[in-house]
């Protein structure tokens, strides 16, 4: 209970030295929630003008189920986020886990909403029993790229669920979470990052340098560093989902 109190007080503190970029990650996740909340609704339209409509009772049961299937894919996730591993030739501060798996099979099953609501509950729980060791900027980065891939991908699944879409889905995810990841880390995470603990960016290009000589430039790092390990990451989660989720699924249904 101390050691609990302890980390929740170190996580009060660094919100409070942190809190224009805690507002920033808030808004995004509340934009995130509302983009995947618009194309859940759209989708159930669509389905419902098709003769697809569910009676008051299915409604109900199905809300039942999905929360109790969210407690426990989040569960499952927080457990897979503590093996975390690194990659050989990527920079160490990249770990590598698949805490994405149980999300966004619960995504596939559930839709879009759902894998939000996972994914942010994940991380929350985890900045409760851990704390956070950057500033909230790792925590907010793992909740953007998760959310990069699992949107996507569950929106077109759940649009169409056929094993030909799952996968579509799940490539489009990967391509979404890397260019993003790209992206963010060049123009926002990691300058973010460096200012927050007074490093400069050739500090932490540095770092990349010695996993990788080819990480010279901030521009190399993205190219050698951030963009093989989000492949590599979600290339993995996508290769065992497609193989587990008919399996899967079926024991979802059975908790009904």
């Amino acid at each position: 209970m101390k050691k609990w109190l302890k980390t929740l007080k170190k996580v009060g503190s660094a919100a409070a030295d942190n809190v224009g970029f805690l507002l920033g990650a808030l808004a995004c996740v509340a934009a995130v929630l509302a983009i995947a909340v618009l194309a859940e609704t759209l989708i159930r339209k669509a389905h419902a003008k098709k003769g697809d409509r569910e009676t008051e009772a299915s409604r109900e049961s199905f809300k039942l189920r999905r929360m109790t299937l969210i407690a426990m894919l989040t569960a499952v996730a927080i457990v897979l986020m503590m093996f975390e591993f690194p990659v050989p030739f990527i920079p160490p501060f990249y770990k590598m886990d698949f805490s994405e798996l149980p999300i966004i099979i619960g995504a596939f099953a559930m839709g879009p909403v759902a894998g939000v609501i996972m994914e942010f509950l994940k991380i929350l729980l985890n900045l409760l029993f851990t704390g956070t060791g950057t500033a909230f900027v790792g925590e907010f980065a793992n909740f953007i790229m998760g959310c990069c891939f699992i949107v996507p991908a569950s929106v077109l699944y759940y649009a169409h669920k056929t094993k030909k879409m799952s996968r579509i889905g799940l490539g489009v995810g990967c391509v979404a979470v890397t260019v993003c990841s790209c992206l963010l880390n060049a123009y926002l995470l990691l300058p973010t990052y460096g200012k927050l603990f007074h490093m400069d960016l050739d500090v932490i290009i540095g770092m990349g340098a010695e996993k990788n000589a080819g990480i010279k430039t901030l521009t190399t790092f993205i190219i050698y560093g951030v963009a093989p390990f989000n492949l590599i990451k979600y290339g993995l989660v996508s290769t065992v989902t497609i193989f587990i989720y008919k399996h899967i699924s079926r024991l979802l249904k059975k908790q009904a």
